[in-house]
């Protein structure tokens, strides 16, 4: 008896330490709206879903764009809280502006305040990989994945998917184990034409073949079934046109303030001299937008506790634009056809959440989901403790898990 004791603890310990951590490709379809799905030309992701899961439609963070959403879904936090509280903004500590297309800023740490999963994996001994995401390039070697690519906007989108397996053919004590994998492609065609355009359609399919493509080089490798596949997007889209705009230099004329923020959800800081002044004409002209102190806006949106967002904050209907002069004579130049950036539980700002693997389960759909809680669960197919701050819950989306 003593000796089966003994043999059965030793192929415990045998099987315990022989296990391997399993292999996640995190993917982002910028701008992919929830019910691109629908429109009958995805077969390989209809494929996805088949053997996988499928949410209704993932919920982004306010604001609905591209950085503070990336980040959102990579650190568990609301923008608020990780610090990238828009594509472009000032810190109004130091004076320094924060821009998507500043490559200085965006691989400066300080902007960073959240932990982006893959330094809580690292932390863990889980080497990672990115083949472009927001703040995966920073010039702090400890914040950033083992492997990563600077940005480089005209990449081919094979050779991303290329990149990533020649990752997963490295040795096996080299390979990342989380990487993830980002397309701009929907974005693009969405705010060019907008959603409802031919050329939106023939994006979504580009998109598609690319699910296919990756597919085929996972099973050339023999890895297709070995690597949970996750596609998201960072937000939705929605149609637009210059007949609906508001501009906030007509309604604020002789009066002293600075303007940021984004076409759908700007912010005003008034001199302090002004600030009353300011406020009152916003609310006498509360049309086709929402006006609030920063410090009453529903706690729903989360977006107040930053020192970064304005103390007067501005809401657009959907499909309606809040601009400055500068910004109405862009609009009218390149004519654009949507946009994003507007309240997050407008189903139109929702993306997509669709994954398959052996982590996942097999022909289930579910409902709404939020983005703040793909880091934690994250985490638990890795089977580590997430950073405590986040604002993630594992509750709310460990069940799409076997």
């Amino acid at each position: 008896m003593k000796k089966l004791s003994l043999l059965f603890l030793l192929i415990l310990s045998g099987c315990l330490y022989g296990q391997t951590q399993p292999y996640v490709l995190l993917v982002s379809f910028d701008g992919f709206r929830w019910d691109y799905l629908n429109r009958a030309i995805t077969p390989n992701l209809d494929k996805v879903i088949d053997n996988g899961v499928r949410a209704s439609s993932l919920m982004p963070v306010t604001p609905t764009k591209t950085f503070p959403n990336h980040y959102s879904i990579i650190s568990g936090m609301y923008a608020e809280n990780h610090g990238i509280i828009f594509n472009a903004f000032e810190d109004e500590h130091t004076s320094e502006y924060y821009r998507i297309g500043d490559t200085s800023a965006v691989r400066n740490p300080k902007w960073y305040r959240g932990e982006a999963f893959w330094e809580t994996a690292e932390r863990n001994e889980i080497t990672t990989a990115s083949y472009f995401w927001p703040g995966s390039e920073m010039n702090d070697p400890e914040r950033r994945p083992t492997y990563f690519k600077r940005y480089k906007h005209n990449e081919p989108y094979k050779n991303r998917i290329d990149g990533v397996i020649n990752w997963l053919q490295l040795p096996d004590k080299d390979r990342p184990h989380f990487i993830t994998l980002y397309f701009h492609d929907t974005d693009t065609y969405g705010q060019h034409y907008g959603p409802n355009s031919r050329e939106l359609n023939q994006s979504i399919q580009r998109l598609d073949s690319l699910v296919g493509y990756l597919n085929e080089e996972l099973r050339t490798i023999g890895m297709i079934d070995s690597v949970n596949i996750i596609y998201v997007s960072d937000h939705g889209m929605t149609e637009i046109d210059t007949s609906r705009i508001i501009n906030i230099e007509n309604i604020l004329v002789g009066l002293d303030y600075k303007f940021g923020g984004s076409k759908p959800l700007a912010m005003i800081e008034p001199q302090a001299s002004d600030y009353d002044s300011v406020y009152t004409r916003l609310r006498k002209n509360e049309f086709h937008y929402k006006v609030y102190k920063k410090e009453n806006i529903p706690d729903h949106f989360h977006f107040k506790n930053n020192d970064n967002i304005f103390s007067i904050i501005l809401t657009a209907d959907i499909g309606w634009s809040l601009v400055n002069d500068k910004q109405l004579a862009n609009m009218k130049k390149y004519d654009d056809k949507g946009n994003h950036g507007y309240e997050k539980e407008s189903l139109d700002m929702h993306g997509i959440f669709i994954a398959k693997g052996s982590n996942f389960k097999r022909n289930y759909k579910t409902g709404t989901i939020w983005n703040i809680d793909i880091n934690p669960l994250l985490c638990k197919i890795f089977n580590i403790y997430p950073n405590p701050e986040i604002d993630g819950k594992l509750e709310r989306i460990e069940f799409l898990l076997k």
